[in-house]
């Protein structure tokens, strides 16, 4: 069965807004926990636009639970997590002027690079994710480079404009994850889910963690974090 992972970026993104200490990172991370979240999630982006080094130094010292650390790729952020010592990496693509990650890493055309990352991350005993779309060519790439797990990018599937198209692309995802867990590759997934299209994610066969964020920050507004957190727990259930 499926676990909740929540993303508190957007927390930072609301301190960022004004600066100040509110509201906080370590107290969202906390209150996660108490609610029945398996891990944090955070993304340390290369121009720090919300989470900073200083919030991920602090919750790698308070979490109880598993601390995942999104990240490009680049030299100056493998440094930052190699000290950190996150429990997890997830590599991700990133664009300075998007406004979230807008699609999955290209393995089969990056892996040479991508595999000195995930070796290096080796070394320090640190698991590597890597943040793909559902396409069977990445998923078999991932494994040849040494990733322990892929997380399935579900943007298509949450933006996808009627049923039809929908369920092609949640075809895609089923047959990715089948893949991954024949080649004994962890299997995450993430990117847009909500309350009204997370269960068919969390039904996959295979599925170790969802990571979600946005839509649960967004939810927590009208009813506070804890109470988003549970309903969230109790779809994927």
């Amino acid at each position: 069965m499926a676990v909740l992972c929540v993303n508190i970026d957007h927390i930072a993104t609301l301190r960022q807004a004004r600066g100040g200490m509110e509201p906080n990172v370590l107290g969202a991370a906390r209150i996660a926990e108490q609610a029945g979240a398996l891990g944090i999630t955070v993304h340390l982006r290369e121009d720090r636009r919300h989470i900073q080094d200083q919030d991920v130094y602090a919750l790698r010292q308070a979490i109880k639970t598993k601390l995942n650390l999104e990240m490009a790729a680049t030299e100056e952020i493998i440094k930052v997590a190699l000290k950190i010592g996150p429990d997890m990496v997830t590599l991700v693509p990133e664009k300075r002027k998007e406004l979230t990650t807008e699609g999955g890493l290209d393995v089969v055309r990056g892996g040479k690079r991508l595999k000195k990352a995930v070796n290096r991350f080796h070394q320090k005993g640190i698991p590597v994710s890597l943040f793909i779309a559902p396409d069977l060519k990445q998923v078999k790439a991932s494994a040849e480079i040494g990733a322990d797990i892929i997380e399935l990018h579900t943007g298509f599937y949450v933006n996808a404009g009627n049923k039809k198209q929908q369920n092609i692309e949640l075809k895609k995802l089923r047959q990715a994850a089948q893949l991954a867990v024949k080649i004994k590759l962890g299997l995450n997934a993430g990117h847009g889910l909500n309350y009204h299209n997370v269960i068919p994610i969390a039904k996959i066969k295979g599925m170790l963690e969802l990571n979600i964020g946005h839509s649960i920050i967004a939810q927590a507004v009208f009813v506070g974090l804890d109470r988003a957190i549970k309903e969230m727990i109790r779809l994927i259930k």
